[in-house]
């Protein structure tokens, strides 16, 4: 899973590029943060772990009708591209330190309000990431913010995108 802030922070980007799709921004966060709240990830993110989502099978049980479904899907759509087309390798040793080091300046960057249930679950650290880089992060939450939903599930639900899988 990409980190929480980097979650919230895509959330933060599609509004800013979005600012009339979501009425309430209380029930979009909820929807983003939902996903990784459970103890049995592969149910949340329609795949046998949070790496391997299926945004098809999203579509086949949900819809982007509400706020929370809005910010569920903009969560497995970041995990999504997170996984297969922006990191270049995985080291659970790692890529939690490296979000542990980037939280603090990507809250700062994106404005990233921290539900008070979250606090306690993202730590920030000082020192040098080994995986992720600042703003090869900065660029991907910038990309992922500016996707239309609408247009992702049409291209998803009509197998004419990358992101159509399965």
């Amino acid at each position: 899973m990409a980190g929480y802030v980097i979650h919230l922070a895509v959330g933060e980007e599609h509004l800013k590029n979005f600012p009339d799709e979501i009425k309430n921004h209380e029930e979009f966060v909820e929807g983003i943060i939902y996903p990784d709240s459970v103890t049995d990830k592969s149910l949340t993110h329609y795949g046998p772990k949070s790496s391997k989502v299926n945004l098809r099978a999203f579509f086949e049980e949900k819809d982007i009708d509400t706020d929370f479904n809005k910010g569920y899907f903009v969560h497995i759509l970041t995990d999504y591209i997170f996984y297969n087309h922006f990191l270049e390798r995985f080291s659970p040793k790692y890529i939690y330190r490296d979000y542990d080091i980037l939280n603090g300046e990507l809250e700062k960057e994106f404005n990233v309000k921290m539900p008070e249930k979250l606090e306690k679950n993202v730590p920030h650290m000082e020192g040098e990431t080994v995986i992720l880089k600042l703003e090869e992060v900065k660029d991907f939450i910038r990309k992922v913010g500016k996707y239309n939903l609408e247009e992702i599930k049409k291209e998803v639900l009509n197998r004419k995108s990358k992101l159509a899988n399965n």
